[in-house]
């Protein structure tokens, strides 16, 4: 693809933003199915009742998750980010397979892994993408869109899933669903997804910029954005706490839920509410972060989630002591989530 005929922004490149979007929701769509079913897989067909056995799956996919979006960035300089989303969607495809056929909790952790490997490769390139063709004033919008997209095919997947395996069970239709959604993320990937790479040479140029080095030294970066550099030091502290706050309430929450004899229908509503919330929230959020800058918004989410999980462990504790009956509410993690 030529310069000349490649222009920076979202008008001139909608078509493929729309269908990186897309893509996207599809890759959130992955992790809507897990979260919503896996937890009730555990209790229901492999009988288990140790919480940290049961929460293993998590533990998994982090563990791959954030090493691959380290190594994402730096192969998508090399290589090109659609090589990478692609290769994130290899991981994806057998998923979905592995949990139908699981004799035993270790393929489901397993197949974690795999999950994770495509959730670092597919949506980080995503993102990439959109911000590639947006170029540099509209980084926020393009992210916001990216997260919008993700976070609401995880939303409706969720409720899609609860809802599926409250009439069938946890195994195999959920499943067989996040096949054909994982098959359709590959096949848009290969076919008519197009490499963003030459966009990014294109603003390097525009701004008389150097090419981004790929050989710069790892332990001076991750030194950077630990303690060296206050601003880093600051984005890196509350993205930690974003994904804490996160992973408790994708994997305690459908468990608590689970052990005070919810369905996994209303699971999985509640899982869609709290990604919804996400989703919309990054979209608005996004734009106005190009507006008044990127402190406000993370200051206020922070924020908003300390007092969601507050609320959500005071419910809990009220839960616990007979005031509430047993009942929990869906209120507390919707807050958890508002302007992230």
């Amino acid at each position: 693809m030529k310069e000349r005929s490649m222009k920076l922004g979202l008008r001139p490149n909608l078509t493929q933003f729309i269908l990186l979007a897309i893509n996207n929701a599809f890759v959130g769509s992955m992790v809507g199915i897990e979260r919503t079913v896996v937890p009730v897989l555990g209790k229901q067909s492999f009988h288990l009742n140790s919480l940290s056995v049961l929460l293993a799956f998590i533990v998994s996919f982090g563990l791959v998750k954030g090493p691959l979006n380290l190594v994402a960035g730096r192969l998508a300089d090399q290589w090109g980010r659609k090589p990478i989303l692609i290769l994130g969607w290899v991981c994806g495809l057998p998923v979905p397979l592995m949990t139908i056929f699981a004799p035993s909790w270790g393929w489901i952790i397993a197949a974690n892994l795999l999950l994770g490997a495509n959730q670092g490769f597919a949506w980080s390139m995503t993102v990439t993408s959109k911000i590639d063709l947006v170029g540099p004033a509209r980084r926020g919008l393009a992210l916001g869109i990216n997260e919008f997209s993700g976070y609401i095919g995880v939303a409706f997947i969720s409720g899609v899933a609860g809802y599926l395996a409250s009439i069938y069970g946890p195994r195999p239709i959920p499943f067989v669903v996040a096949e054909v959604i994982a098959v359709i993320g590959l096949l848009m990937a290969w076919i008519v997804i197009r490499e963003t790479l030459p966009y990014t040479r294109l603003e390097m140029s525009i701004g008389n910029q150097a090419e981004p080095q790929t050989g710069v030294d790892l332990g001076r970066v991750i030194a950077m954005v630990s303690f060296k550099n206050r601003t880093l030091l600051a984005c890196s502290q509350a993205g930690l706490v974003n994904k804490l706050s996160d992973t408790a309430v994708w994997g305690l929450v459908p468990v608590m839920m689970a052990q005070s004899h919810y369905s996994v229908g209303q699971i999985g509503l509640v899982s869609g509410m709290y990604a919804a919330t996400w989703g919309v929230l990054q979209l608005l959020s996004g734009t106005w972060s190009d507006k008044v800058g990127r402190k406000t918004p993370i200051v206020l989410g922070q924020i908003l989630n300390g007092i969601g999980i507050g609320f959500t462990g005071a419910m809990q504790l009220l839960s616990t002591t007979g005031f509430c009956q047993g009942q929990t509410t869906s209120v507390p993690i919707v807050l958890a989530k508002i302007c992230r």
